[in-house]
């Protein structure tokens, strides 16, 4: 009956540790950027929105990670908001704000390398004492 219990107990505590690991590769995955890249390209793209007490503070966070420019860099806002940026040099990062009345659902990011992003807006979390909490 002893062995049981302690055969039961590691069982729960492998359990336990399994879900926290899970739960801390998903909060990562969530909360953090994530970049696309396919050899010389690469671009990470990073669409945040804050509530306020009166408004919505939104912006894109675009950075070329690759070592190659990419050209015909394009913002998709969705409901047809769309703006041109142009070339982006490696390491080059831009923030853009999306137009005002977007309903900040999605961002798409595309290039004339192929490259496709898709993202949604991420809300960081607010910190006590900070303008909006």
């Amino acid at each position: 009956m002893v062995d049981s219990i302690l055969v039961d107990s590691k069982f729960a505590a492998m359990i336990c540790i399994s879900a926290g690991v899970a739960g801390i590769l998903a909060a990562i995955f969530f909360l953090f950027p994530t970049s696309v890249s396919s050899g010389e390209y690469g671009i990470m793209v990073d669409p945040t929105k804050e509530k306020q007490s009166l408004f919505i503070m939104a912006r894109v966070s675009i950075e070329n990670t690759g070592t190659l420019p990419l050209t015909n860099v394009r913002v998709n806002f969705g409901e047809g908001d769309i703006l041109p940026l142009g070339t982006l040099k490696p390491g080059q990062n831009i923030i853009v704000s999306p137009p005002s009345g977007n309903s900040l659902q999605y961002v798409i990011v595309t290039t004339d390398e192929d490259i496709y992003v898709s993202k949604v807006y991420r809300e960081p979390i607010a910190m006590p004492g900070m303008m909006g909490s």
